[in-house]
Parts: structure tokens; sequence; C-alpha cells
């Protein structure tokens, strides 16, 4: 197929990225809120149903990047049609799972399609005309938090009015649209890598990855200083130091080494870890806050379908910035972007622990929130891909989602110790372990923005001062394509 017919389609392509994205980010957080709900219906109790996020979290982590690496290798857009039948099969056993077991099963097919992001990234670098990149970057990663977003506020209209079942139902059938679509409008990507999967480093990964979530998602119910708990960590510094140094010696690597060490990959992936931090945390703690009841001296006693309304915010204010993302960076640059999207995130974590007594505060709360991730994800992304060249565009943005997926991890643990560690006479925790709580989440931001200070900036064109198109952002690009910046302009 000629350049000519590919382009004639980028519309289109990019709607289809779209929704796939958005089906991920919405199977991300949609089960969140109503936890108790599945407990009840799965007849087990409240430490084992945690095991529904954590399956997906362990999942994920260790599937994006080896569904990016392979998305290199053999076509961006076969890989991100397996994410989206993956992820549509884990919807459809879920929806069908009776009990505990089959529903983490399911939850475990669901992360495989953990890649889709950084291959939709992939195909957009691929296919779009070096203008367009940075601004369909910038919505797509944006589509994450909205997807996410979406879910804190449909999860309790959708129980309330359907049933369970439904969380997995709808999320299906809107994967099957998109995985037809997928097939027979979404081109083939032409750039390829060479070489074949790492199973060594793969392995040496997913045990490092599994080492590391399981004990820091356990914490809070092991204790921080459980036996179980230290010798994984142990276990996951051994295995991560043994998957670099097979990664270093490697002829065809999962993850370059060389590409881990670009200061614009490695100060983006520093910042991805922190706000991962800030922001999974956030989508567990906030629902959990707004609906407790007020007789514990703080909270709304809202419903499911309430919590997730005071969420919406963030959703709309997250959408709107990463469709502007684009414009934005075009005039201040992506790493000012980015800065002061990290900056205006903590500020609303901070709004949220110093006032939180009526609802029109939390809603403001959300939507400095959502503001602040709009931004943040765009200009990421779009660091990233550009500080690679083109055929590491999936290993680098998988690393970066996966790195921020770690943060969630971490961030969710620390913020539970923290909150659960205030508990009040009737088992609540206490208004001061909230706020203690989100202080962290706004620290974790200040750092985040701090990091983000690390990553070098783009040079600008003198005559329009915008940067230049992605491809050609960072020449240090050029030392991991060995010496040469490899483009669509240079095909």
């Amino acid at each position: 197929m000629s350049t000519t017919e590919r382009r004639a389609h980028h519309d289109v392509t990019f709607a289809v990225l779209a929704t796939g994205v958005v089906a991920f980010g919405l199977l991300q957080s949609l089960v969140t809120p109503v936890l108790p709900t599945l407990q009840e219906e799965l007849h087990t109790n409240q430490a084992d149903v945690t095991w529904i996020m954590t399956a997906y979290l362990l999942s994920a982590s260790i599937f994006t990047p080896i569904m990016g690496r392979l998305g290199d290798m053999t076509g961006k857009k076969r890989m991100f049609v397996v994410a989206l039948v993956a992820l549509a099969v884990g919807c459809l056993v879920a929806a069908l799972a009776e009990d505990l077991t089959v529903m983490i099963v399911a939850r475990v097919v669901q992360g495989v399609g953990g890649g889709m992001l950084p291959l939709a990234f992939g195909i957009i670098r691929d296919e779009l005309p070096g203008h367009r990149i940075a601004g369909a970057i910038g919505t797509i990663s944006a589509m994450i938090a909205v997807g996410a977003g979406a879910g804190l506020v449909l999860a309790g209209p959708i129980v309330d009015v359907l049933d369970h079942t439904w969380l997995f139902w709808l999320p299906l059938i809107v994967l099957a649209v998109a995985t037809l679509a997928a097939v027979f409008l979404v081109p083939e990507s032409p750039v390829r890598t060479e070489g074949r999967i790492n199973w060594a480093a793969a392995l040496l990964l997913a045990g490092w990855l599994v080492a590391l979530l399981l004990p820091v998602s356990q914490a809070p119910s092991w204790g921080w200083g459980s036996p179980r708990v230290l010798v994984l960590l142990a276990v996951a510094v051994v295995l991560a130091g043994g998957w670099v140094v097979v990664e270093s010696r490697a002829t065809h690597p999962l993850v370059d080494m060389r590409m881990m060490r670009i200061r614009a990959v490695w100060a983006n992936n520093l910042v991805a870890l922190l706000v991962g931090v800030a922001m999974y945390a956030a989508f567990a703690f906030l629902p959990q806050f707004v609906q407790t009841p007020p007789t514990a001296g703080y909270g709304f006693g809202a419903s499911v379908t309430e919590s997730g309304l005071m969420n919406l915010p963030q959703t709309v204010t997250s959408f709107v910035l990463g469709l502007m993302a684009g414009r934005i960076a075009a005039r201040v640059g992506s790493k000012a972007s980015l800065v002061a999207g990290v900056l205006v995130g903590g500020l609303g974590y901070l709004l949220f622990a110093l006032v939180h007594d009526e609802r029109w505060e939390i809603y403001a709360s959300s939507a400095v929130i959502g503001a602040g991730f709009g931004l943040v994800f765009a200009a990421m992304s779009n660091l990233v891909v550009a500080a690679v060249p083109p055929h590491q565009t999936g290993v680098a943005s998988g690393m970066n989602a996966n790195i921020r997926t770690v943060g969630g991890a971490i961030g969710a643990a620390v913020t539970a110790s923290v909150i659960t560690a205030h508990a009040g006479p009737t088992g609540l925790p206490t208004e001061g372990g909230y706020v203690l709580g989100f202080l962290v989440l706004a620290a974790a931001m200040l750092l985040a923005a701090l990091a983000a200070l690390l990553i070098p900036g783009v040079p600008r064109d003198p005559r329009t001062h915008a940067e230049p198109d992605v491809e050609y952002r960072h020449p240090e690009a050029a030392l991991v394509a060995g010496g040469t910046l490899v483009g669509k302009d240079s095909e």
C-alpha cells in the first residue's frame, strides 16, 4: 500500500486507536469503586477481592514492554489487534465468572492489553505526517486518563441499573467493534526491528516485576516489615540486576539498555514513576473518602454513583487539556508543558488535602488534578517518543507506561499504609490520615516536577519558535539507531 493510500485514512486510523485506548483505560478503573459489590457477588473477603486489581496490575506490567517489542518486530497493527482480542476475551471470561479464581484469570488475560498504548504510539509515529504526531500522541495519552476517569464515573450507574456483569459486557461490545475496525481499517506499519524475543530477559523482567509489585500491593495487609515482603523485595532487586546484565549483553535485547541511558528517556521514566504514585492512589482513595459517612467527622456518605460524579470534573479537564496539549507544547515546548502539568496536578492534591468540607471543593480539586494529568500524559508521551528512533518507539513508550504502573502500585500501597495507620475508634481512617495521604501525593508530584527539569530541552526552530517534527527532536536518538536517525522521511 502506498504512502498516499495509507495517509488517506489518518483520521479513521486515529479513531480506532483512540477507541481501543479508551476501553483499556476504562477497564483500569471500572472495578475500583465496586470492589465491595464484587466481594459479595464472588463470595470472597475484603483481602482477597483486591487480587482483582493486583492480578491486572501484575499482568499489564509484564506484557506491556513485551507487546511493544513484538509490535516493533512483527507489526504494530497485528499486535494491536492481539491486545484488543485479549481485552475482549478477558471481558467475556470476567462477565461469566462466578468465583474469584475465574475473575482473577480474566483480569490476567485483560492485562495483555497493556501493550495497547505503546503500540498506538508506534502506529501514530509510523503513519501520520510529522506535524500531526505531537497532537495525536497527546490526545491518545489523554484518552488513558479519560477512560480511567470515566470508569470511576460509570461504575455506579452500570451496577445500579444493570448488574456487575455489565461492567464487562459493555466494554466487550466496544472492543468487538474496535477489533473489527482495526483489522479492516488500520494499515500495517512499515517500520520493523530485526531480531527475536530474548525470552531469558522476558522471564527475568516478569520475575522482578512480580517480586516487586506483589509485596508492594499486599504490604498494607501483610505488613511492610513482614518476612514475605522483605524476602520478595530482596528477590526483586536480585532479579532486576540479572535482567539488566542479560539485556546489556544480548544481541537482540528486549529493552535496549543504551536507549534507557538516554537522559530524555530515564528522566521521563522517573517522572512516570512519580506521576503513577499519585494517579493510581487517587483513583482508589478519593472515592473512598467521599463515600465515608459524615458521622466519621468528614466525608459525604456518597453512593458509588455520587462518588463517581465527583470525579467527573477530572475526566472532563483531562480530556480538554489533552486535546489542547499539542497546541500548548507548540507554544511553550513539551518540557515546559510537562513541568506545568505536574505542578498543576500537585496543586490539585494539595487543595484536596487542605479544603474538602464542601462538595464544590471536591469538584474543584478534581478539576485541577485532571487538568494536570491532561498536560502530563500528552507531554511525557511526546518526549519519550521523540527521544528514540521509530523502530524502538514501542519498547520505549511501553517501558514508560510500565514504570507508571509500577509507581501506581507503590503509590496505592504507601497511601493505604498512611491512611489506615490513622484509624479512628470506629475502625474507619481519620480525616488526618487522608490529609497526610494526599499531602504525600502532592509531594510526589512536586518531585516529579523536579525530575522533569532533568529532561533535556528540545531545540526550537528560530524562525517559527516551534519544536521540530517528532522524528528529529532529540539527536540522542541517533546513538541508539547506530548513528542514523531513522524516520519516515529517511526511508
